[in-house]
């Protein structure tokens, strides 16, 4: 008797900086897949409960315990897969193969139970137009027998398979999950519990994961040079340059020599290429915006030390500070008075007396954002809105 071919499968993955959530799209009670195509039907995303517990003060031994119980309440459900079928990065017992997921709500049931608040808050974020596009669907089953892999049968005309890089921490739905979980092997018999993590070696992890990466790269290159290559593509003189920057920069990055002026070339160059939209509904200003927060939140220690030691450097003069422009640039970084001094209209080429006019609510700006009252404006005003 022949025996039957397995089906190594990677889940796609949410990754929320603290958090990594696995998840798969139930098609119906027989069949899954991995990616969500709006033209092939309706699809439920389900989200690995091993995932959703994993630093959570529940311990590993109570899981089980604890999905049975969100799922009497049809929030998670034990998926029986086929032996056909197994997992980069999980621990799955070959007698049972089976896993528990969550739908979106119990995604958000667990969150508020068991998560911090800005692990709360990311789930919100990420996961709101997911829930509102699922807020009718029926609870889930105790459990399915999943045989069926329907992602083979995808044609690539209704939905883009490979796999992509993206700014945005927004959950990837109609996409592989490009981040490649932690791979071992896992075909041998393991009465571990359905919810365990494997425990290989990093380096081994990784040169599986290169091995899994490295085809994908090959094939996006041997692509763009046959596209390159037909003499039916014509490309505009804007569109070879910046191709060939980023190429360059490739190439560097490869070599680990890039540099934080050649992806500051890369990305204006990037950004000139189109209109990106409205600034209402822009997901590209929305993501900027994030990262450049993060970034200067995390300055504000470094910031109050050079602010502290300001003060005790003038605290006989405290009444007779330099002007606004002074202060702002001795105080705070370059990026963040560059940032707010375009947003007011203001530049290098502005006038000096507009300058002078406009840079003391700037500085009050700086002084409010960052926490650190530099001003006797800044005292006064502070404390007028802390009063009411």
């Amino acid at each position: 008797m022949s025996s039957v071919s397995t089906t190594h499968l990677t889940l796609p993955q949410w990754d929320g900086g603290s958090r990594k959530i696995r998840y798969i799209y139930l098609v119906n009670v027989t069949s899954f897949r991995l990616t969500e195509c709006p033209d092939m039907g309706p699809v439920a995303p389900l989200y690995l409960g091993a995932d959703l517990f994993s630093n959570t003060d529940i311990r590993t031994e109570n899981h089980p315990r604890y999905h049975a119980k969100f799922a009497k309440k049809g929030l998670a459900t034990k998926i029986h897969f086929s032996s056909a079928f197994r997992f980069h990065g999980l621990k799955v017992p070959t007698a049972s193969n089976s896993l528990w997921f969550y739908s979106v709500q119990g995604l958000f049931r667990v969150a508020f139970e068991m998560y911090n608040k800005q692990e709360q808050l990311a789930v919100l974020e990420n996961f709101q137009d997911v829930w509102k596009s699922q807020i009718n669907d029926s609870h889930l089953k105790m459990s399915y027998s999943l045989s069926v892999q329907l992602d083979v049968a995808v044609s690539s005309s209704l939905c883009n398979t490979e796999p992509r890089i993206e700014i945005s921490s927004q959950p990837q739905h109609c996409k592989i999950g490009q981040e490649m979980v932690d791979v071992c092997s896992s075909d041998t018999g393991d009465t571990s519990a359905d919810h365990d993590y494997c425990c290989s070696p990093k380096q081994s992890l990784q040169t599986e994961q290169s091995q899994l990466l490295l085809p994908m790269v090959r094939q996006k290159l041997q692509n763009l040079g046959d596209k390159f290559s037909s003499e039916t593509q014509s490309f505009t003189e804007q569109q070879l340059e910046t191709t060939l920057l980023l190429l360059e920069n490739i190439v560097r990055y490869v070599h680990g020599k890039l540099e934080e002026k050649d992806v500051t070339e890369a990305v204006l160059a990037l950004l000139k290429t189109k209109d990106w939209g409205c600034v209402y509904s822009s997901s590209m200003l929305n993501c900027i915006g994030r990262w450049l927060g993060q970034q200067f939140n995390a300055a504000n220690g470094s910031i109050s030390q050079k602010v502290e030691g300001f003060k005790i450097q003038h605290i006989e003069h405290i009444s007779d500070l330099p002007p606004a422009e002074e202060l702002a640039t001795e105080l705070f970084p370059e990026a963040m008075r560059t940032l707010l001094l375009h947003w007011m209209g203001l530049s290098e080429e502005s006038t000096l007396e507009k300058r002078r006019s406009e840079y003391p609510i700037l500085l009050l700006i700086l002084e409010f954002a960052n926490h650190n009252l530099i001003t006797g404006v800044a005292h006064v005003l502070y404390s007028s809105l802390i009063c009411k």
